[in-house]
């Protein structure tokens, strides 16, 4: 792994999402609640960390997401990081996966889900999880 492309770990608020960035193992882990009172200076970060990564990435990546609710801006947020990935997956040098973890009866995230699925063009698994 590339020296830039460091673990990551944020603990969760409020208002933001923990994170988990583990690159040798490929899995990037965000849960919680995402409405960020200044989304650019959380996001940020983990962008170019992703960045980084996707110079010398692991063989597979997942990306697990596991949000009870997220705001519009995280949601752009979220798209633009995917969409990095989906670059990663497209070159061939790792295989991408996004895990949209929803609990049960919660179509708000289900949908949300099955909406970033018809925007990428890499393997998209909705999970209903039980707490």
């Amino acid at each position: 792994m590339v020296d830039g492309a460091r673990h990551m770990e944020l603990q969760g608020t409020d208002k933001t999402p923990a994170v988990s960035f583990d690159p040798a193992a490929g899995v990037l882990s965000l849960t919680g609640c995402s409405i960020p009172e200044n989304a650019d200076r959380f996001f940020t970060p983990l962008y170019d960390v992703v960045e980084r990564y996707a110079t010398d990435p692991a063989q597979r990546t997942t990306v697990r997401v596991t949000l009870t609710y997220f705001n519009s801006s995280s949601a752009k947020y979220l798209l633009d990081i995917f969409k990095r990935l989906e670059d990663l997956h497209a070159s061939g040098r790792s295989r991408v996966q996004l895990e949209w973890r929803h609990a049960p009866g919660d179509l708000d995230m289900a949908e949300a889900g099955q909406d970033y699925r018809s925007l990428l063009e890499f393997p998209v698994k909705l999970v209903e999880y039980e707490d």
